[in-house]
C-alpha cells in the first residue's frame, strides 16, 4: 500500500502538469464552444443540456454511494452478514423510470433540433445554394445561380441561408466549420450529402477537413468569408468580370501555357485545379499560409507566402496533386514574376 502511494505521489503532479499544458491546446477560431451561428447554437445547447443532464446523474450517483458507504460501513467489533435486501418493487420502477425520463428529456430536444437542421433548401429559391467538392486537399465552391467557382474562401452574404450540396473528387472527407454548424462527409462512393447554415455576422470563419484524407489532412483548411448583401453581389461581379493577365507579355505566355491549363482566372484557364481570381485578396495561400499575421509590420506576407508556394508545393503541402513549376520549365526568376502576379491580383468588394 505505500509504495502503491509513493507512485501515485509521483504521477500526479505529472498528471496535473499535463493537464495544464493540453487544456492550451487547439485553436480557439476552431472551437464549437463559441457559436457564431444559429446552427452551431442550437448545437451548443444541446451540448450544454446533455452535460447538465450527466452532472445532475453524477451528483445524485455519487451522493447515494457516500451515503451507502457511511451509513452501512462495517462497525467495530461486526462481524455477522448484514440482513440481504433485494426485490424492492419501489426501487426497481425509481431506478428504472428515472434514466428513461432522462432519455426522453435529451431525446426530444435533440430529434426536433436534427429535423429542423438537416431540412433540404436545394429548392429553396432565397437560399444560396453552394456545390461543395472536397479535393486532396483543397476545397472547391461553386454558386449555380451565379455561375462562380472559386476555392479555399467560401464568400457568403450574411443573414441568408447557404444551402449546402457536398461531393468529393477523391477520398472521404468532411466539411466543418465548428463556429457555424457540425461536420458533414463528403463519400466518394457517389452519395450526394445536403446541409445549410447562415451566419448572422460578418467576419471570416475557420473551416477544417474533420477525417483523415491523406498525408496533408491537417492542412486541408479553408475560410468562410461573411460580408454584406452588397459586398457579396460586388463580388460575385468581380468573379466574372474578364481575367487580368500579367502585363509581361512573356510572363503572361508564360502562364496561360503552364498555369491555365488547369487553373482559372475570370473568364480564362481550366476547370481542373483551385481558381485563382483575386488570390491575392484572399484570407491564405494554399489554405494555411495566413496571409494577415499578428504584428506584421514590414515585408508582404502575400508575396512571401505565394513565393513559398511555388517554388515547393510539396514542402507546404505534402502529397498534393499540384506539380512542381521547375519540373514544367520556369526559371526561379518566372517563378518570381507569378508569385508578384498573383499576390497583387485581388478584388475589391469590400
Amino acid at each position: 500500500m505505500m509504495k502503491q502511494w509513493q507512485v501515485a505521489k509521483r504521477i500526479l503532479p505529472l498528471l496535473a502538469v499535463f493537464s495544464l499544458l493540453l487544456s492550451a491546446c487547439g485553436r480557439e477560431d476552431l472551437s464549437v464552444m463559441k457559436p457564431q451561428g444559429p446552427v452551431a447554437q442550437g448545437q451548443y445547447d444541446l451540448m450544454k443540456l446533455s452535460i447538465a443532464i450527466m452532472i445532475v446523474v453524477l451528483i445524485i450517483v455519487f451522493a447515494i454511494a457516500a451515503y451507502v458507504l457511511i451509513r452501512f460501513r462495517r462497525r467495530a467489533g461486526q462481524n455477522e452478514v448484514p440482513e440481504q435486501v433485494e426485490g424492492n418493487f419501489k426501487l426497481e420502477v425509481i431506478w428504472t423510470a428515472i434514466p428513461l425520463l432522462l432519455v426522453i428529456v435529451l431525446a426530444v430536444p435533440t430529434v426536433q433540433t436534427i429535423f429542423a437542421q438537416g431540412e433540404d433548401l436545394s429548392k429553396d429559391k432565397n437560399a444560396i445554394q453552394v456545390k461543395v467538392t472536397s479535393h486532396q486537399y483543397w476545397w472547391e465552391f461553386t454558386y449555380p445561380q451565379y455561375d462562380v467557382t472559386t476555392s479555399q474562401d467560401l464568400i457568403i452574404p450574411t443573414g441568408k441561408k447557404i444551402a449546402f450540396e457536398l461531393k468529393t473528387a477523391d477520398v472521404l472527407h468532411s466539411f466543418w466549420v465548428p463556429s457555424l454548424a457540425g461536420k458533414m462527409d463528403t463519400n466518394p462512393d457517389g452519395t450526394v450529402n445536403r446541409f445549410s447554415f447562415s451566419a448572422p455576422n460578418e467576419g471570416v470563419y475557420r473551416g477544417k477537413c474533420a477525417e483523415l484524407c491523406g498525408r496533408s489532412h491537417a492542412f486541408m483548411e479553408f475560410k468562410v468569408k461573411a460580408v454584406s448583401q452588397e459586398s457579396f453581389d460586388r463580388w460575385v461581379n468581380e468573379m466574372k468580370a474578364p481575367a487580368v493577365l500579367p502585363e509581361d507579355t512573356q510572363l503572361a505566355e508564360k502562364f496561360k501555357t503552364n498555369c491555365l491549363s488547369c487553373h482559372a482566372v475570370g473568364d480564362q484557364g481550366g476547370p481542373v485545379a483551385p481558381n485563382l481570381t483575386g488570390i491575392g485578396g484572399k484570407e491564405a495561400v494554399a489554405g494555411i499560409l495566413l496571409n494577415q499575421r499578428e504584428g506584421q509590420e514590414e515585408g508582404n506576407p502575400v508575396l512571401d507566402n505565394m513565393k513559398q508556394w511555388l517554388h515547393d508545393p510539396q514542402s507546404v503541402k505534402p502529397g498534393n496533386t499540384m506539380p512542381n513549376p521547375k519540373d514544367l520549365g520556369l526559371t526561379d526568376e518566372e517563378i518570381d514574376g507569378i508569385a508578384e502576379y498573383l499576390a497583387n491580383y485581388k478584388l475589391d468588394y469590400e
